[in-house]
Formats: C-alpha cells, sequence, structure tokens
C-alpha cells in the first residue's frame, strides 16, 4: 500500500472542495451495477458515486481510496471492505474524520 501519497478523508459534501485530488471516503454500499460503478451512503447520509471495478464482492460498509473526479464521485484506486455491520463507536470515528474533524489522514 502506498504510504506516501497523503488522501483527504471526505464525505459526499467536502468532496466538491476536493476535485483532483487523491481523498478516501467509506460508504455503505447501496447498489452496484456490476459494470463497475457502486453507489453508496456517505457518512453524512448524502449519495456518492465511486467508479472502478472492486477486485472482489464488497461488504455493506467500504472504504475506498481514489481521485475526487465529480461534485459526488470518486474513480476508485484502492477498495477495502469494512464488514457487513460497524459498531456505533468505530462509525462515530469514522464519521468525526470524514466530516472534517481531521483535515489529513496518511494512508
Amino acid at each position: 500500500m502506498d504510504t506516501s501519497n497523503p488522501a483527504v478523508f471526505v464525505n459526499a459534501e467536502l468532496l466538491r472542495l476536493h476535485m483532483g485530488r487523491r481523498v478516501r471516503a467509506v460508504i455503505q454500499v447501496m447498489r452496484s451495477d456490476g459494470g463497475g460503478t457502486v453507489t453508496g451512503q456517505s457518512t453524512d447520509g448524502q449519495q456518492i458515486t465511486v467508479k472502478g471495478n472492486p477486485p472482489g464482492p464488497l461488504t455493506t460498509f467500504v472504504e475506498v481510496i481514489g481521485i475526487a473526479d465529480g461534485i459526488h464521485s470518486i474513480r476508485a484506486e484502492m477498495w477495502s471492505n469494512f464488514g457487513d455491520t460497524l459498531d456505533t463507536f468505530s462509525y462515530n470515528r469514522i464519521c468525526l474524520l470524514a466530516n472534517g474533524d481531521y483535515k489529513h489522514l496518511f494512508i
């Protein structure tokens, strides 16, 4: 995994501020078209579209790292399954990170 390139942790609202930059987001997968587009719910409750083919089946919660290429769109470079459930503590921490309480996380 590339540890030299920082990714800004974002929710759907913050994506528009980081167009063309490397971003990191956790989404709840809502649907996949099977052809390279996954639609999910961001930590702020808004919809995010992720373009790119996941390496395998996705769980309910997924972390995506890629380039912000649209107002609510990410072109995925890496996918990580978080599982089908997140405990309240973990989900709240992710929301704090994604909603701008921490500006940058290094992968």
